[in-house]
């Protein structure tokens, strides 16, 4: 695990509480508490829990991966669909039990799930147990959450605040390897079965030199994987005092000296520029890969999904893209059986992914969120018939995705060695493309990035080092 104790540079107020709580921590343990941080969804909250660790240490907690040994088991939740709701009342529901063992056990619920009033007022009549629920744009202020439990509180805390940026967070990484790296939070595009600009608040940009300098620090500390996030980063730059856009940003970032590579997601087409095209062809440490949701081939349902943009213009996207790098790995986001879809509407979808020979897919059925318009839209196809055709579509890909892995078969491609693969004597990495390659190699090789000439392909690619 890689640290970085900043001391809440920027926010002494939660530095005093994080004192504070280390004293009660000395005087109430024997030795270090533990916490246990469990994370649900998106790259994004990933990058969050490592943040609520880094706190978490400054406080004085050690970690665990198991509720039997915890004093603070820690839920860090996803809204963008209801089966990981679902996953989180359950495990909750089931720590009950540890918390009988261990009354003084806190336990916690934070993300973008914890920011929706009606999941609030469920934890506070069903869960009494639960000592802790805090929302997304509060998350620095987890030494003071803390504080006030020690305290004997009940804290809930959902405040949408005016969206200021905490920077010098303390941070613990999960790996040494692949980093996370945020550039921005929130969303303002509402599309309308989307809960992420509810409960993540609109879009903010961290300053430039912010970025550059965290970047700077986590290649010196040896990782060779930075991915930057955002809910869009397309729109990377909007209200800051710098006149600086995405395409800037990864120049800069690819200017830093040192031997890695650099990935971002998402990016929202119709934000996607051809300055931002050219950035990417024209940096050798940005991967030639384009995460590009576009999530129905149907321009009347992209209309009811508040897209802004059609299936024509997606695929000259596509176009200029492949125009600028022909061998441009491509991947996408798909909804299947919007409301209101019609099998009609969905051949579309299967159509354009046909035409773009996408190399992977994020696929998805449709799952209306609570406070999203596309909740209350009229949806007569059953899921039984939405399954079907999801069947179908991951048929379609999974053919396209064969062919593109065979097409591959003799080339060299830069791969980044994860570490060792389930098949003795081989290596696992993968490529600039997020295609898994396995090859011969000591451990040595882990954690560099090596030449790989494919040799064959049959559920995996298989490869020699040149």
């Amino acid at each position: 695990m890689f640290e970085i104790n900043r001391n809440f540079s920027n926010s002494p107020e939660q530095m005093e509480f994080a004192l504070r709580v280390s004293t009660i921590l000395k005087n109430k343990y024997s030795q270090k508490p533990r916490a246990l941080v469990i994370t649900y969804g998106c790259q994004q909250n990933v990058s969050d829990s490592e943040r609520l660790k880094g706190m978490l240490s400054l406080m004085g907690y050690d970690f665990t991966e198991t509720p039997d040994e915890a004093d603070l088991i820690l839920y860090n939740t996803c809204a963008v669909r209801g089966h990981a709701e679902d996953r989180v009342y359950g495990n909750v529901g089931a720590m009950k039990h540890y918390k009988r063992r261990n009354p003084d056990m806190i336990l916690a619920v934070c993300g973008c799930m914890a920011q929706q009033d009606i999941v609030v007022k469920r934890f506070r009549t069903s869960y009494p147990y639960v000592n802790l629920v805090f929302g997304t744009q509060v998350q620095h202020r987890l030494p003071e959450f803390i504080y006030r439990c020690l305290s004997g509180e009940r804290v809930y805390e959902t405040t949408l605040d005016n969206g200021e940026i905490i920077e010098d967070v303390p941070l613990r990484r999960d790996g040494t390897l692949k980093g996370w790296l945020p550039v921005m939070y929130g969303c303002n595009n509402f599309c309308t079965y989307c809960i992420v600009p509810y409960v993540r608040g609109r879009e903010r940009s961290r300053k430039p030199e912010e970025i550059i300098n965290e970047a700077k620090e986590m290649v010196s500390s040896g990782f060779k994987e930075i991915t930057l996030l955002g809910q869009n980063v397309n729109s990377y730059g909007k209200g800051l005092d710098k006149q600086i856009n995405f395409a800037e940003l990864l120049r800069e970032i690819n200017a830093i000296d040192g031997d890695f590579r650099i990935r971002f997601m998402t990016s929202h087409p119709k934000d996607c520029t051809l300055e931002l095209l050219d950035a990417i062809k024209d940096c050798e440490k940005v991967v030639k890969h384009l995460h590009l949701p576009f999530q129905s081939g149907s321009d009347r349902i992209l209309k009811a999904m508040n897209r802004h943009y059609d299936s024509a213009s997606y695929l000259k996207l596509i176009d200029a893209a492949r125009e600028r790098m022909p061998d441009i790995a491509i991947t996408s986001d798909i909804i299947v059986g919007f409301p209101g879809e019609t099998y009609e509407d969905f051949s579309k979808t299967v159509e354009l992914v046909k035409k773009v020979k996408f190399t992977s897919l994020f696929t998805f059925i449709f799952s209306p969120r609570n406070g999203t318009p596309a909740a209350d839209m009229e949806d007569p196809v059953s899921r039984e018939e939405k399954g079907r055709w999801f069947s179908e579509l991951l048929k379609v890909q999974e053919t396209i995705t064969a062919n593109n892995l065979k097409v591959m078969v003799g080339k060299q491609y830069r791969v980044l060695c994860d570490g060792q693969s389930e098949r003795e004597g081989y290596l696992l990495g993968h490529t600039d493309g997020n295609v898994s390659v396995e090859f011969e190699g000591d451990l040595s090789l882990v954690g560099k990035l090596c030449q790989v000439r494919i040799d064959s392909y049959s559920n995996v690619l298989t490869g020699t080092l040149v």
